[in-house]
């Protein structure tokens, strides 16, 4: 299927999203790798990762162009390699996102709502956030919780956070889609964001973007 979405979040910031449904054939054949790309690819040796790696590349080229190139840090964040925008990535099963932006940092995650989350539920949320108890919406608002708090993550990109205990979601009324709100709160770091999370199929996806300001 490739692209399902391109979206315009303001002049300067795209959401796309990309449904895995091509063989590797392909989508190798829709990319363009260099000689960094082709060796990364090389070490990957399941089906998955590689169609990972190419939908990421294939996606990435459908929003900004062929000439794009990803790079990563120590911590294995991706950056463009022309330092012309801000980037983050998230794939989960069939589904591959990538928001980017000149001007505003970025986070995003997406994830296929398959297990059961409110066994380990514990192990991300805090005494600050609640839950439904409808049991009908309840595995969902875990996901956006879930999927809020890496958005969060990315898009703060320290080292040494907390995703249970420096990370809190405002509590929520869940809807199939809407604005929620979050804090990330360490010794360096004292900041609120804005968050917007929507449901496809059966996966859950939630971004988020601030301005950069510049220190």
């Amino acid at each position: 299927m490739g692209c399902i979405t391109k979206h315009y979040l303001n002049e300067t910031t795209i959401l796309g999203v990309w449904k895995i449904e091509e063989d590797i054939n392909t989508l190798r054949e829709m990319v363009v790798l260099d000689n960094d790309d082709k060796k990364k690819y090389e070490v990957f040796t399941s089906t998955s990762r590689r169609l990972e790696f190419l939908s990421v590349r294939a996606l990435l080229s459908e929003l900004i162009g062929k000439d794009a190139r990803i790079v990563y840090n120590k911590n294995n964040k991706p950056f463009l390699k022309d330092g012309s925008r801000f980037i983050s990535i998230s794939h989960s099963h069939k589904l591959t996102a990538i928001l980017c932006s000149v001007d505003e940092r970025v986070g995003i995650d997406l994830e296929y709502m398959s297990s059961n989350i409110g066994a380990f539920a514990f192990k991300f949320l805090n005494r600050k956030e609640k839950i439904t108890k409808n049991a009908d919406a309840r595995k969902y608002h875990l996901y956006i919780h879930w999927c809020a708090k890496e958005s969060l993550y990315k898009i703060c990109d320290k080292e040494g956070i907390s995703i249970r205990n420096n990370i809190t979601v405002d509590p929520f009324e869940v809807k199939e889609s809407g604005e929620i709100s979050g804090k990330v709160h360490t010794d360096k770091i004292n900041e609120s964001f804005d968050l917007f999370y929507s449901r496809y199929d059966n996966y859950a996806i939630v971004w988020t973007k601030k301005k950069y300001e510049s220190k």
